[in-house]
């Protein structure tokens, strides 16, 4: 057994912490005006996935899908809840923070 250095034990299993969906949202909050091709190669899905993934999270309110020309735009509701009841009194744009780029870093 393998130790590792959080004190669990090495997984041959591969997983991560945030879901698709979780993914999905950060990579069109990185790039409100990425293509689906873009975002399900960032997140190492299809991109019939990744529509079903936008769907989705376009029914449950977190995003609204403008179309502008020939492409999509998103636009994000950070007010959104979590939907698994551990959560649910959190906003969703708390993740986005933590994910997003400090402004003051930005003008560093």
């Amino acid at each position: 057994m393998t130790v590792m250095a959080t004190g669990g034990t090495a997984s041959t299993r591969n997983w991560t912490f945030l879901t698709n969906h979780g993914h999905v949202l950060l990579a069109i909050a990185r790039n409100p005006t990425a293509r689906l091709r873009d975002v399900a190669d960032e997140v190492g899905v299809t991109e019939r996935a990744a529509q079903a993934i936008v769907a989705d999270l376009e029914a449950g309110g977190y995003l609204r899908r403008t179309r502008v020309g020939r492409r999509n735009e998103y636009t994000l509701n950070p007010s959104g809840h979590f939907r698994h009841p551990a959560e649910a009194d959190r906003q969703v744009g708390a993740l986005l923070a933590l994910f997003s780029p400090d402004p003051a870093d930005a003008e560093s």
